[in-house]
């Protein structure tokens, strides 16, 4: 259980602000081990999923909650309350795989709309989810890495230089758009924040198979 954790939950604008979470953000520490960290009341591991977590779920939450439904709740502000819950309720989660902690928040969010749609309305269809509301936009090889088993993530991105794991955690765990990575990263354009994200992607899939074939 993750109590001893719980008084920093209850501070989340903290936990969000860009000052804040620009370290923990830029760790090349991967977000599995947060959590099994989290899992064992480590206070510090709760507060960076937090900063981890909320940027880019809010970003994928936008627009995603019925409008019939924002005059009960803020997008915002259910995102941050299913992310907190989450968080208090480790215990229940088992991240078998890179993507895990993401598609499990998201699914999270998306049972979170759900609730919400049946609180505004007797009939659920009336109130229609947006077709796109299990979408992932991330590209192919995101993907790809996002499903690999997480004990062969991890050895792979091991053999990575420090700046091109930063570039895997920042874009595939802590999903920060390419935009972001430039400005976080100090480069010039999103595109090449793009390009040196795909370079660190193909390093770590050759580690990968690399790994698969030994």
């Amino acid at each position: 259980m993750i109590a001893a954790s719980q008084h920093s939950m209850t501070e989340p604008s903290k936990a969000t602000s860009p000052d804040s979470s620009h370290d923990a953000l830029l760790s090349d520490e991967p977000t599995i081990e947060l959590v099994v960290r989290a899992r064992g009341g480590d206070r510090v591991a709760v507060e960076a999923l937090l900063q981890r977590c909320l940027p880019g779920l809010r970003r994928w939450a936008h627009g995603r909650l019925p409008p019939a439904a924002r005059a009960s709740i803020d997008t915002q502000d259910l995102v941050q309350e299913t992310v907190l819950h989450v968080l208090r309720r480790l215990d229940h989660f088992e991240p078998r795989h890179v993507g895990a902690m993401q598609a499990y928040l998201r699914q999270s969010v998306i049972n979170r709309i759900r609730d919400e749609v049946r609180k505004v309305s007797r009939h659920p269809s009336a109130v229609e989810l947006p077709p796109d509301l299990v979408s992932d936009r991330t590209s192919p090889l995101e993907v790809a890495v996002q499903s690999e088993a997480y004990q062969h993530y991890r050895d792979a991105l091991g053999d990575l230089g420090t700046r091109d794991r930063e570039l895997v955690v920042a874009r595939v765990e802590a999903q920060w758009s390419v935009a972001e990575i430039a400005e976080r990263f100090e480069m010039p354009t999103p595109d090449a924040a793009r390009m040196a994200v795909g370079r660190a992607l193909k390093r770590l899939t050759t580690k990968l198979h690399g790994k698969k074939e030994s």
